[in-house]
């Protein structure tokens, strides 16, 4: 007999799952997710890893994950808990063999996987799979990691011209009702992880809710009830309103859905309905997506460092009342206050504002970048470990860009808030 348990991390969804797929073909199926108290601790930079606006929106993620399992007949444990203190209990309980996992290599992922291994011994084989991918790491046309290359457009060009995206995996089919199991573990309030209960803002540009099920919808509504896709390119560095980008950055980030969901959708349009550079866009920043994690997997922990992947020496600073001016929206510069203004409510900023403030902070005021990057962590719904690190070294002059550039903020704010519609949103009194 052969038990298996499904270990969600960043990969929360049922379809198009190769952990959960690989999985179902085993006589008992079970699930689990860990709200890991580590994610909900103070960093080495004085931020809460994870803050109550990606924190209720996980929980909303979770608790949809859990229907959606429960209609397969598998039950999900949940866990407010390191795994390493829980996985050898569940093993032993419910007779598991297998462990499904979707494979993550940076430090803090590894670590734990590597406790857990070490005291589950041999007991247990684990399974890994690299999910998150638009172009699988198989497919690549480079013989080793190292081999990536420095400068994206050449990994773009170079993948686009050689690899195929790989087809969804087929949805998956109901286990029989006696694979569920009596579920004594319940999904931990935002009170419990430690933070703050909050009403969502009324000027939030990402008023969603977590879930598959939410980003699914989310994908019906810009693609087929408003084609907006038709449109993403010209739009896509608005800085109002829910729909001048797609916003499924924050359901791409937890697993929500797939690079490669998103990506089959965008060919079904442009089949049948248009096909344009508009519609290419957005295929191209899931390949910049993809490119940051491979840049993550050919570098390590080279992405954390002060020196970046360049191995650059800057006199970085770290000074506090630079800091909180600029954490608090009160620069010298209005369009970046209103920007980390909105970061601070609501835990969305546009790209365009991001750029904008990260450059800021690394290449005018010339604070270590990676106070930054960790506040971004903190506070943003879609943190991706791989894009926002690297994004953050690529704006500060440490990554994979070969230009040394910094922003002109007025010269931004002039070109994509001239009305200064966005500013005075941001930065007027407001009793809320």
């Amino acid at each position: 007999m052969q038990n298996s348990l499904v270990w969600f991390r960043n990969d929360l969804r049922v379809s198009d799952n190769h952990s959960l797929a690989n999985a179902l073909d085993s006589d008992k199926v079970l699930a689990v997710y860990f709200f890991d108290p580590r994610h909900y601790e103070q960093g080495s930079y004085g931020f809460k890893k994870t803050e109550k606006f990606r924190a209720r929106f996980l929980l909303e993620t979770v608790a949809e994950l859990k229907q959606n399992l429960q209609e397969l007949n598998i039950t999900l444990l949940t866990y407010h808990a390191k795994p390493e203190s829980i996985l050898p209990g569940l093993v032993r309980e419910y007779e598991i063999s297998r462990i499904h996992l979707q494979k993550e290599w940076t430090s803090e992922e590894a670590k734990v996987l590597q406790g857990a291994r070490k005291l589950l011994g041999t007991n247990v084989s684990f399974v890994e799979t690299f999910d998150q991918f638009l172009f699988h790491p198989e497919d690549i046309p480079y013989t080793s990691f190292q081999n990536i290359p420095e400068v994206f457009t050449q990994f773009r060009k170079r993948c686009e011209k050689h690899v195929s995206v790989r087809p969804l995996v087929p949805s998956p089919q109901p286990q029989p009702k006696d694979n569920l199991i009596d579920n004594p573990t319940e999904i931990p309030s935002l009170a419990e992880l430690g933070l703050d209960t909050f009403e969502t803002h009324p000027n939030a540009a990402f008023p969603f809710h977590g879930g598959e099920n939410e980003a699914l919808k989310r994908l019906d509504h810009y693609f087929w009830q408003t084609k907006k896709l038709a449109f993403y390119k010209k739009t896509r560095n608005g800085l109002l309103g829910k729909d001048y980008s797609s916003k499924f950055s924050p359901w791409l980030a937890n697993g929500s859905i797939s690079a490669r969901k998103i990506y089959w959708e965008v060919k079904k349009f442009e089949k049948e309905v248009k096909k344009n550079q508009d519609t290419y866009w957005l295929i191209f920043e899931l390949i910049w997506r993809d490119y940051f994690k491979y840049v993550s997997l050919k570098h390590g922990n080279e992405i954390f460092k002060i020196g970046g992947i360049l191995k650059k020496e800057y006199d970085w600073g770290a000074d506090e009342k630079l800091k909180n001016a600029w954490i608090s929206g009160t620069t010298q510069e209005s369009f970046v206050n209103a920007n980390m203004k909105e970061i601070k409510e609501t835990g969305w900023m546009s790209n365009r504002g991001r750029q904008n403030v990260a450059s800021y902070w690394a290449k005018h005021l010339e604070q270590d970048w990676r106070i930054g990057a960790a506040y971004f962590e903190s506070m943003l719904l879609d943190y991706d470990v791989h894009s926002n690190w690297g994004n953050w070294m690529y704006n500060s002059d440490v990554g994979n860009d070969p230009r040394d550039r910094k922003f002109n903020i007025q010269r931004q704010a002039e070109m994509y808030d001239p009305s200064a519609k966005y500013q005075n949103l941001w930065l007027q009194p407001t009793l809320f």
